[in-house]
C-alpha cells in the first residue's frame, strides 16, 4: 500500500485530532500530498494539499482556519491537523498524492496521476 493512514477516530465537536500519512514504496518528496473526504450521501472533497515544490497549501474553504497541513519529507509523512472539530467534519478521510495540487481544486479522487490509500473513519459528536 503506497500511502498508510492514521489517526482517525471519534471525538466531541470542538475537539482535536491530528491525521497522518506515511508513503512507501515511490518518490514522496516530488509529490503534492493531501486528504480527500467522503461524507455519507455527500460528494468526495479535496480537503488539504501541500505542495512538493514550496510548501505551498491548499485548502478547502469549509476547513480554512481550522486545519492545517503539514508534511515531513524526512519521515515520508504528512499530517493533518484538525481543530475545531464540528459534526459536518464526519467523513472517511482519504490521503492521496499527485504531481500537484489541481486534483484537490477539482475535488478528483482518486487522482489521475497518483496514488492513494485506504480510508480513515473521522466522527465527531454532537
Amino acid at each position: 500500500v503506497p500511502l498508510q493512514a492514521s489517526g482517525g477516530g471519534l471525538v466531541n465537536t470542538g475537539g482535536s485530532l491530528r491525521l497522518s500519512c506515511a508513503a512507501s514504496g515511490f518518490s514522496s518528496d516530488y509529490y503534492a500530498r493531501g486528504w480527500f473526504r467522503q461524507a455519507p450521501g455527500k460528494e468526495r472533497e479535496g480537503v488539504s494539499c501541500i505542495s512538493s515544490s514550496d510548501g505551498s497549501t491548499y485548502s478547502a474553504d469549509s476547513v480554512k482556519g481550522r486545519f492545517t497541513i503539514s508534511r515531513d519529507n524526512a519521515k515520508n509523512t504528512v499530517y493533518l491537523q484538525m481543530n475545531s472539530l464540528k459534526p459536518e467534519d464526519t467523513a472517511v478521510y482519504y490521503c492521496a498524492a499527485d504531481r500537484s495540487c489541481f486534483s484537490w481544486y477539482i475535488n478528483q479522487f482518486p487522482p489521475v496521476n497518483g496514488y492513494w490509500g485506504q480510508g480513515t473513519q473521522v466522527t465527531v459528536s454532537s
